[in-house]
């Protein structure tokens, strides 16, 4: 049976930049014909935790996907990055943390560009992880759910990336 996938890009954010690398990724991920998983694309996500997260969770009810996979850009690293983990800090200063109930080591074993992460950035991404992540914990729904990060995507190294990202999104379909 194929798996239903949902997976999620962001909007640029800053004045330089000509697209989001997260969304170049799923534009070159959607071309391939060789995709034998039902993939849900919810591209070009607003900059900003509460309008991405409604859109998401709302995305999540309607569709009722079997694995979900959160995408950003972090224009600084140099290799998919898979983040372990979302915090969110609370008025009062109290921190949650939510871990993925993925297991990455197993999921990357293998994989040449793509390594593990534990700082998921403190911004939009790391905010829209921590809903999906805290929304899945709160109704008990046992849909793997991981955020990849993309590096900036290069004439030379898209190639990789995107088969090290499909190799991601096999390894999500088996679990």
């Amino acid at each position: 049976m194929k798996k239903r996938f949902l997976l999620t890009s962001f909007e640029t954010w800053l004045p330089h930049q000509r697209s989001n690398s997260s969304d170049d990724l799923l534009i070159e991920l959607s071309k391939l014909n060789s995709i034998s998983h039902n993939l849900n694309l919810l591209r070009l996500l607003p900059v900003d935790i509460e309008l991405a997260s409604s859109q998401v969770l709302e995305r999540i009810a309607e569709l009722q996907p079997d694995v979900i996979i959160c995408c950003g850009m972090a224009e600084s690293r140099l290799l998919l990055t898979v983040e372990f983990q979302a915090r969110k800090t609370f008025i009062d200063g109290e921190e949650n943390v939510l871990p993925t109930k993925v297991d990455l080591e197993q999921l990357v074993l293998g994989i040449s560009s793509v390594e593990i992460s534990h700082d998921c950035g403190k911004f939009v991404c790391e905010g829209l992880y921590y809903s999906v992540l805290d929304y899945l914990q709160q109704h008990h729904r046992q849909i793997p759910c991981i955020f990849v990060h993309v590096p900036i995507l290069t004439r030379e190294n898209l190639p990789i990336m995107l088969a090290d990202f499909l190799l991601i999104v096999d390894g999500m379909a088996t679990l």
